[in-house]
């Protein structure tokens, strides 16, 4: 795979053992690459569709119709079988600078709450987006976010670039097996 950053083979990085980091040099400027994360229209197209607050503390909510993504989606795997049609995200803003930095916590009201964190920096005509999933409980949904990320941000690269995307479910059905394989103790 070519590097999209230059600095990596674009893949999740498992940067402390209940976090993943991965990055993605988009086609800039920063306000364009901001907008993708924060407007509901934009995102949807690569990610999920919902209202994101702009204050620490107001409500995410991310809802995902995976199968809009792309034009061969493919049938999610029976593991994730009631993620088809419409499955929701919910969490709350922990830190808000436009156009630079956005987090906030995901899957809020589980027994599992997480936290994702997106960095973005100026690099010449481009921008490096960087997104870090923290508070993974578990190696198996290490795996799944890790191949989730990496495939949302490959639609975004596509949807940024003008080019159609292949979906969502094919494409991180055969990520999340890498990452298994990846994340496994030799």
């Amino acid at each position: 795979m070519t590097s999209s950053t230059g600095t990596d083979d674009g893949y999740a990085r498992i940067v402390a053992p209940d976090t993943a980091r991965i990055e993605r040099l988009l086609p800039g400027p920063i306000e364009r690459i901001w907008a993708y994360l924060t407007e509901e229209d934009k995102r949807r197209r690569w990610m999920a569709s919902g209202t994101i607050g702009a204050a620490t503390g107001t409500a995410v909510e991310h809802i995902f119709r995976h199968e809009d993504l792309g034009t061969d989606c493919g049938e999610p795997p029976p593991k994730y079988a009631a993620l088809a049609g419409e499955s929701r995200i919910h969490g709350r803003i922990i830190a808000c600078d436009p156009p630079h930095l956005l987090a906030y916590s995901w899957g809020e009201g589980t027994q599992t709450p997480s936290q994702v964190r997106f960095d973005l920096e100026k690099r010449g005509a481009n921008v490096l987006l960087v997104v870090t999933h923290s508070r993974i409980a578990k190696q198996e949904t290490m795996a799944s976010f890790a191949a989730g990320w990496h495939t949302h941000l490959d639609i975004l690269a596509d949807v940024i670039s003008g080019r159609m995307s292949h979906g969502f479910w094919n494409k991180h059905t055969r990520l999340e097996l890498e990452y298994a394989q990846r994340l496994s103790p030799p």
